[in-house]
């Protein structure tokens, strides 16, 4: 395909995604959603929705190879995702590249602590589609792992990590994570460490993909303008050099927390990073609807929430101050924050403690409740009102299987959340005499 071509599918994409996310989102609120749902013969769960206002499909395939799998080599998971798509047996990078440029796809491989999701965006159009789903599939099937692949992603990843050295919010987020979660598999960043990064090969890269890139570790999701046979002839092909492989053992239990505590590091700012943080809940919680509206109400609300309103504009002691739960596949955390002058550090820190403490002891009124249970059931299906979007949501109800129908009763179930259910639950889950506050500035 000529360089005009490519450029013309580009506009094209770009064009349709605008003029689609109206039609996108005047069709998901107009009709309940429907995600199709079956199994390849190698095990994968596939997970599909036919969209047909705009001819691009978006695919997912998720696997269970997020960082909480690099066992005591942290870093693992993050950069056999970032070689993955730097050589095939059959091309290299650079070809790799000129595939999916050639017919105007996008490309992306991301980590989480909890999975890899490997995605394409393509023109539903066959001749293009065919091109770029078959560059997915050998990229998924046949990496290659070239030594000077590896070198030079490995060199990308050690330059991050020093960088990372110099952000003082990097550096409490891992402080916290590691203090909440201490030897649990959630307890490093998905980067991982500059030491434990120097130690990994190429070999360490194909092991890990041997293991965890298996046809029965993968969820597939595909959103778009497509038949089911279409997406069953895809979801076969982006699977069919995969071995069938086993799904990995379930991730162990989070610590308990025992008691508070709280940590400072030095750091040369002119402002102080504070973190306050608890265990949380994963993503099958029967709390989460009252959490979340709880949470929009006392952080999470951006301007209009509690912690807002008493550090920032009664006090003005932050710029901006927030909270939230952050589910994943075990407990997740909890975490509360805000940066201030470092002489007001203190200060902030009690009045955030205090809100939350007085938050869980009072709950909500219903005047409050009910302003935030209608902002966010009318901003709901905003958030999902592209394929791209509708696909980021699929994926995550596949891969945390939660209920197909979802999307389709999450506004009832905001609707039906009390001011007492609230209260119940924030008391259940946050025991502020427990809470880890980090602290990252230069001491007064």
């Amino acid at each position: 395909m000529t360089s005009a071509n490519f450029q013309q599918n580009k506009k094209f994409i770009h064009r349709l995604n605008i003029i689609g996310c109206a039609l996108i989102f005047f069709n998901h609120t107009a009709q309940a959603l429907t995600i199709e749902n079956w199994q390849t013969e190698k095990g994968s769960r596939v997970y599909f929705v036919q969209t047909n206002e705009l001819p691009i499909t978006d695919i997912q395939v998720v696997f269970d190879a997020g960082s909480a799998r690099d066992e005591q080599q942290f870093g693992l998971a993050a950069l056999t995702a970032n070689v993955l798509d730097t050589g095939t047996k059959t091309w290299n990078a650079e070809e790799i590249a000129q595939r999916f440029e050639s017919v105007g796809a996008n490309f992306n491989v991301h980590t989480t602590a909890d999975n890899t999701t490997v995605s394409l965006r393509t023109l539903s159009d066959k001749l293009l589609f065919d091109k770029a789903v078959d560059t997915m599939h050998m990229i998924l099937s046949n990496p290659r792992f070239a030594k000077t692949d590896f070198q030079r992603e490995k060199k990308r990843t050690l330059a991050a990590l020093k960088q990372r050295e110099e952000s003082p919010s990097e550096l409490a987020s891992m402080l916290l994570h590691k203090t909440i979660y201490q030897e649990h598999p959630y307890g490093h960043p998905s980067m991982g460490f500059l030491n434990t990064v120097e130690k990994l090969t190429e070999n360490d890269c194909r092991l890990f993909y041997e293991k965890y890139y298996t046809a029965s570790n993968a969820i597939i999701v595909i959103i778009g303008n497509l038949s089911k046979m279409q997406a069953e002839e895809t979801a076969t092909n982006l699977t069919d050099g995969l071995i069938k492989g086993e799904k990995p053992q379930p991730l162990p239990n989070v610590p308990t927390l025992m008691h508070a505590d709280e940590k400072h590091l030095e750091f040369p700012s002119s402002q102080t990073h504070v973190l306050m943080g608890y265990t949380g809940i994963n993503r099958k919680d029967p709390d989460y609807f009252s959490l979340y509206v709880g949470n929009h109400i006392l952080g999470g609300g951006s301007l209009v929430s509690k912690l807002f309103d008493e550090i920032r504009e009664k006090r003005g002691l932050a710029y901006s101050a927030s909270s939230a739960f952050m589910p994943m596949l075990m407990q997740g955390i909890f975490v509360a924050s805000l940066q201030t002058r470092n002489d007001q550090t203190k200060q902030a820190i009690d009045i955030m403690r205090k809100t939350i403490t007085d938050f869980v002891e009072n709950g909500v009124n219903e005047s409050e409740l009910n302003t935030v249970k209608n902002n966010i059931i009318g901003s709901f299906p905003m958030r999902f009102d592209t394929n791209k979007e509708l696909a980021n949501y699929v994926a995550m109800i596949g891969f945390y299987e939660m209920p197909l129908d979802y999307l389709d009763t999450f506004q009832q179930k905001i609707q039906n959340v009390s001011a007492s259910d609230i209260k119940d639950a924030f008391k259940r889950h946050l025991a502020i005499d427990k809470f880890q506050t980090i602290t990252v500035g230069k001491t007064q």
